[in-house]
């Protein structure tokens, strides 16, 4: 009997996703990570494929590539959707982006510095082998820091977001104009791509939420979620920063309140947008545990294990440990001031980072550079953010995020309703439903 066919593919699928629901459970109560587990679950199915003598080959490189240019789509769609926009929150907003810009670039000049001293003669090459490591995950930030104060939560979610904007930014503009020894070039290059991107993400944005609220199928947020991994490919091609694109398109549709103002107003009905709001943010959540469990757990299966055995690897990743918390703590510091637990200890590295390091040009790899590093910088790296939430009390992962954000739209909903409505006889309501009801379909059948 063939031991590996497509009924055994869709029971491992199917247990993974179970298990990493399981392993919700078990990090809600325990505080540990669940990426952690998901990787230690990879490593697992790994021994067991050797086993079985069933190879893998290269395949799940190029999967775990997709994975991670979806995953990382899903994250910050997630975040910019709880993300709200007002004056309030300004200082708010500022402060975690110059703390994420600022310990992204300190952090990558000065482990490329250490990089350029033990393992890799050329500084350039060595900065970008340096950026991947300097990145927070967003993909691990965001659903663990559920039940910290909201501004320390907000602050987190807002540094993870950015760091992971700016850092693929900063990774794919090095890698363009690597061969470019003309400064002002590269400068009008960077910022007018960020201009363009950002005048182009706005008007797509504003497109999007129009057009959508129009959509009268059942089926259209899935629609919605391949035109955005559209966009995003199609301005990878163009060299443009598309993660900007995810990120104001879920911030104008989280704040169309904000965004669609004076005549603009007009051209948006509230309750569609609402709705769509309301559904799209359930879909996403779902959407982003999905793709994060199985990336972490392909992560697993493709780790080389044996570059953990080399003790000098172990020594580099602990100096690069010290300088990402000791660089943090510099600027936590600074724009925070002194309280600064637990967030000091909250910089994970993990999605960004792998997938940044697995895009690095063929013609720019060397083999000076021990992958162990990576490895060890995630997992240390999360262990200490784990230890730091245990410390400071449980917090909210995915599953019970996803139930929390339906109760509160529910919540939302009934608020919304006017006391007029509220108190209308239930024989009163049921007739303007089916009025509504019939109104709707004899408007779909006219769309068709």
């Amino acid at each position: 009997m063939e031991i590996f066919n497509s009924y055994t593919a869709v029971i491992i699928f199917s247990l993974i996703v179970i298990i990493s629901y399981f392993f919700n459970i078990i990090s809600e109560k325990t505080n540990i990570p669940s990426v952690l587990l998901l990787i230690v679950s990879g490593i697992l199915i790994k021994l067991g494929l050797n086993y079985f003598g069933i190879a893998t080959g290269g395949a799940l490189f190029n999967v775990l590539e997709i994975l991670g240019i979806v995953g990382l789509i899903m994250i910050v769609l997630e975040a910019s959707l709880d993300l709200e926009l007002s004056r309030e929150k300004w200082p708010l907003i500022w402060k975690s982006f110059m703390v994420a810009f600022l310990g992204l670039m300190v952090c990558s000049f000065a482990i490329a510095f250490l990089l350029n001293l033990v393992m890799i003669d050329n500084y350039i090459i060595a900065l970008i082998y340096a950026i991947p490591l300097s990145v927070m995950s967003s993909a691990i930030v965001i659903p663990s820091v559920g039940e910290l104060m909201d501004d320390k939560k907000e602050f987190m979610v807002y540094e993870s977001t950015f760091s992971d904007i700016l850092g693929i930014m900063y990774f794919y503009f090095l890698i363009g104009n690597v061969d470019n020894d003309k400064v002002h070039s590269v400068v009008w290059d960077v910022f007018s791509n960020i201009f363009i991107t950002i005048v182009l993400s706005v008007i797509i944005s504003y497109a999007l939420v129009f057009i959508f609220q129009k959509v009268r199928t059942h089926v259209k947020l899935f629609l919605l979620i391949a035109v955005l991994l559209l966009l995003y490919s199609i301005g990878k091609m163009f060299h443009l920063s598309s993660l900007l694109i995810i990120l104001i398109f879920g911030l104008v549709l989280n704040n169309h309140k904000v965004f669609f103002q004076g005549k603009l107003k007009k051209l948006i009905h509230v309750p569609s947008v609402n709705s769509i709001l309301n559904n799209f943010h359930l879909v996403t959540i779902e959407s982003a545990f999905v793709v994060r469990t199985f990336f972490f757990v392909i992560f697993g299966i493709t780790l080389d294990l044996t570059t953990l055995l080399d003790w000098n690897v172990l020594f580099i990743s602990i100096l690069v440990i010290i300088l990402l918390f000791g660089i943090r703590a510099i600027f936590l510091r600074l724009f925070q001031g002194k309280k600064i637990t637990p967030e000091i200890l909250i910089a994970p590295r993990g999605l960004v980072t792998i997938l940044l390091f697995f895009a690095i040009p063929q013609e720019l790899q060397v083999d000076t550079f021990n992958a162990g590093i990576l490895l060890y910088t995630v997992l240390i790296s999360s262990i200490i953010m784990a230890m730091a939430l245990i410390a400071s009390g449980k917090h909210i992962e995915p599953v019970e995020a996803v139930q929390m954000a339906y109760w509160n739209e529910i919540d939302k909903e009934i608020e919304s309703i006017p006391e007029s409505e509220k108190n209308k006889p239930k024989e009163e309501k049921e007739k303007e439903e089916k009025e509504n009801q019939t109104k709707a379909n004899g408007q779909e059948k006219v769309n068709n």
